[in-house]
């Protein structure tokens, strides 16, 4: 039986789709330049560009060649395309980005959020923030968020689990930004968003340790975020504590003295003093092989990345002492040190919006 042939709507929508991303790669072409880069016939890509001119995808940008030949009309991708809305919940407060599909940062709004965090102070602080970059960079297509607490996979809502150091109760950042943005909000916790910058192996984890402690699980290159969301959530793993019993990660903390006032919320700065003293830096480093062993067992990474504020700071310490228990893995700090959760909140947005603007 001989195979049918692909529908000439079909072609059309496959030609148009190689078009854009030329223009997304090279950001401003000729026709002759597209068709050279595509390998798709020149007649067939004049008849795109056209198509995708009167869809109000491409502009003349009125730019012409130069020399002998032919004068060629460069194309760029049309400036009404749209933008993408990122969006990071942290202790450094709301911070919302707007972006196009070149992943250019068209505006930038942060918002404080006070002390202690409230979560009614944060809607107004997100929605404030949004607000103020799509009055800035134009209607948001879609938006991505990163927020430094649980979040439920199947809603998307910020969920309480007992000692975050960042209580946000059951926010749902899809509900406050829905009125501003037209497409969908994703929402993950900042963790993973920090995983995912790394591209570090198929398979590895993300310790993140800063004010809370978090853990991203990557297997076959993907985020594992377990049934509910809340996979890596590591604070009450049973480790060994500074008196050698097994206690929750967590409550290290409380043992050593670097704990913030009534809180459950590591300070970061006395725990950088007291790591000075190597017998308390022995204890943690301890205290987290501990929660490493138990990754490692359950997740069998190639790697594990020491990210989060004071994570490097023990790197050293932690490696020598990992090498030597019966199941180790390398360990290494991360790529990314510049806001590495808002970075790969970014990233998906760009792709999020570049992945609209392919299929409008």
């Amino acid at each position: 039986m001989t195979p049918a042939k692909p529908s000439l709507d079909l072609l059309r929508s496959l030609t148009d789709e190689h078009v854009l991303r030329a223009l997304l790669a090279e950001r401003q072409l000729t026709r002759a330049q597209i068709a050279a880069r595509t390998g798709i016939s020149k007649p067939a890509v004049g008849d795109s560009v056209a198509r995708l001119a009167e869809a109000g995808l491409l502009r003349d940008t009125g730019e012409r060649t130069t020399g002998r030949g032919r004068v060629g009309t460069y194309y760029a991708l049309a400036d009404d395309l749209g933008t993408a809305l990122v969006v990071s919940i942290g202790h450094d407060g709301a911070v919302a980005e707007a972006v196009d599909v070149f992943g250019e940062v068209l505006a930038r709004h942060v918002e404080d959020l006070g002390c202690p965090v409230r979560p009614r102070k944060v809607s107004q602080a997100l929605r404030k923030a949004a607000a103020q970059v799509a009055a800035d960079a134009g209607p948001l297509r879609l938006a991505v968020v990163s927020a430094a607490d649980p979040v439920d996979r199947a809603t998307g809502k910020l969920v309480h689990l007992p000692d975050s150091p960042f209580l946000l109760g059951e926010l749902s950042p899809a509900d406050v930004l829905a009125p501003l943005v037209a497409g969908p909000v994703t929402v993950d916790n900042d963790v993973n968003w920090a995983a995912r910058t790394e591209q570090a192996a198929d398979d590895f984890a993300y310790l993140f340790l800063g004010e809370g402690l978090g853990c991203a699980v990557v297997a076959d290159g993907e985020v594992r975020r377990g049934h509910a969301g809340f996979a890596g959530e590591i604070a009450h793993v049973l480790t060994r504590g500074p008196g050698g019993q097994a206690i929750a990660f967590i409550d290290v903390f409380a043992d050593l003295g670097v704990r913030q006032p009534d809180s459950t919320t590591i300070d970061v700065e006395a725990l950088r003093t007291a790591i000075k003293s190597d017998d308390l830096l022995d204890a943690l480093a301890e205290a987290i092989c501990g929660v490493l062993l138990a990754l490692v067992t359950v997740s069998d990474p190639e790697l594990i990345v020491l990210g989060g504020p004071w994570g490097p700071d023990v790197l050293d310490a932690v490696s020598d002492r990992f090498a030597q228990l019966p199941r180790n893995v390398p360990l290494r700090a991360p790529h990314a040190t510049d806001s590495p959760a808002l970075a790969g909140a970014r990233d998906e947005a760009v792709r999020a919006l570049r992945s609209a603007v392919l299929s409008p």
